[in-house]
């Protein structure tokens, strides 16, 4: 979906225009910030990628290594599971947890802590001891491997999710977002215009019009005035006859 000549429904006022200009501005804040988390989050990615490759070519050496040990302990000693499982009555190895923050985002750290003691030390005192030992601190080397491995492992997961979840976002504020809102803030500014070039237009129409009236009433006043003076004249010349004018004489 593209934004290209989308718009908001909005009324064209001066205020929404002021509110629309605060909105885009924050989308171009808000994109930038997103687009500098988004490239931390793929340098982290990247570096952690090449940490996942690397521990799992360690991992495959290792259980290579471990499997070898191994056969060498079942040749020398035979089979000692058993034996394994009746000394071992706690764990020897345990794993703790941690969190990291990375632009944000948490990201789990898983650590070995190994516990001394707990080891089935007297395995392999009659036959096969070099071998036992070695197999136990290669299957030792192993976990360590396998919890690294799983720690970022996850770690790798959570960013992946992380960076597409943000790469929806930039892409959906800088096609979708922003296009819309510049079309917004043309659309409320054409219709301004539009709305000043009316306003002007009809205070040109007023004005216009006052000014006909105007003439209108100086055209009308100038007549008033030619009229006036033969008026006046006629009622003087009126009054003029009644006094010269002699009554005859009245016989009773």
């Amino acid at each position: 979906m593209s934004g290209t000549g989308a718009r908001e429904n909005i009324f064209a006022t001066r205020m929404a225009l002021t509110n629309t200009k605060l909105r885009l501005k924050g989308a171009q804040n808000g994109h930038k910030w997103l687009a500098k988390k988004r490239d931390a989050l793929t340098t982290r990615f990247r570096a952690i990628l090449k940490k996942v490759d690397e521990a799992k070519r360690k991992m495959g050496r290792v259980m290579q290594l471990a499997s070898l040990s191994i056969a060498e302990v079942t040749y020398a000693t035979g089979d000692i599971s058993y034996l394994v499982q009746e000394q071992v009555k706690s764990a020897s190895f345990k794993v703790k947890s941690k969190q990291e923050n990375v632009s944000g985002v948490v990201l789990p750290a898983f650590e070995v802590d190994r516990v001394a003691g707990s080891d089935f030390n007297l395995t392999g005192l009659g036959r096969g001891g070099q071998q036992v030992l070695r197999a136990k601190e290669v299957y030792a080397k192993a976990i360590e491997t396998l919890v690294e491995l799983a720690s970022l492992q996850t770690a790798f997961t959570i960013l992946d999710e992380v960076i597409q979840a943000t790469n929806r976002r930039v892409n959906a504020i800088e096609h979708i977002l922003i296009p819309r809102l510049d079309n917004t803030i043309k659309y409320i500014m054409s219709e301004l215009d539009e709305m000043d070039r009316e306003e002007f237009f009809r205070l040109k129409k007023v004005q216009g019009k006052k000014k006909r009236d105007a003439a209108a009433r100086q055209i009308e006043s100038d007549k008033a005035h030619e009229e006036t003076p033969s008026f006046i004249d006629d009622q003087v010349e009126g009054s003029s006859d009644l006094l010269s004018s002699k009554d005859e004489d009245v016989i009773f």
